[in-house]
């Protein structure tokens, strides 16, 4: 009687060294003045401080810096298309404007959760209209903190408001809830506070 085969070994050790690109590279960024900034000012304190283009160097940034929660009031942490910087002067976001979901409660577990989901949407590239994304922002002030997502286009209607209802659906945030948007040259050339161009 011949002998069964004997069962072929397989390799169950994972591979450490592999990594998982990403679609586009991107940049955090980090803001944070010690006192509040004119139109003409900012930017002065905005550093650069990691690009990554890998999921394993995204968890690695994560993993060891604070999260919005921790930060003190002023400060800003900007994440970025590598190449465009958070500033409105740049030319991809010269044209564009910015979805503004503010964390209700001034939660800051709620913060974090925005924060992490909406910039895994952005790497992710989980936005339908996926190259109107500039990057996306968490303002942490002391009279509420939110979330920006910026774009590019602002005069697209269309595009911008596919952008809005997914941000919301990303941030698991209620139909009744409602979220606006802003243009940059707008809110540059208005003389009190600029009206929402479009909301969700």
């Amino acid at each position: 009687m011949a002998e069964a085969p004997a069962a072929q070994e397989t390799s169950t050790t994972p591979n450490f060294d592999q990594k998982h690109p990403l679609e586009n590279a991107w940049t955090l960024w980090f803001d944070n003045p010690q006192q509040k900034q004119t139109t003409s000012k900012f930017g002065q304190t905005l550093r650069p401080v990691f690009t990554f283009n890998t999921v394993e160097e995204f968890w690695c940034l994560y993993n060891n810096i604070k999260t919005p929660g921790q930060l003190q009031p002023s400060a800003t942490f900007y994440l970025f298309k590598d190449g465009i910087e958070p500033k409105w002067e740049d030319p991809r976001n010269f044209n564009g404007g910015s979805w503004t979901a503010n964390v209700p409660n001034r939660s800051k577990p709620l913060l974090d959760a925005w924060w992490l989901n909406s910039v895994l949407a952005c790497i992710g590239e989980q936005f339908t209209e996926g190259e109107e994304i500039c990057g996306v922002a968490v303002n942490v002030r002391a009279k509420g903190d939110r979330i920006e997502l910026w774009t590019k286009t602002a005069a697209n209607e269309a595009k911008q408001t596919i952008v809005g209802r997914e941000l919301k659906k990303f941030l698991d945030m209620s139909e009744a809830t409602k979220i606006g948007y802003q243009v940059f040259q707008e809110v540059l050339n208005s003389k009190t506070k600029a009206k929402d161009r479009y909301g969700v």
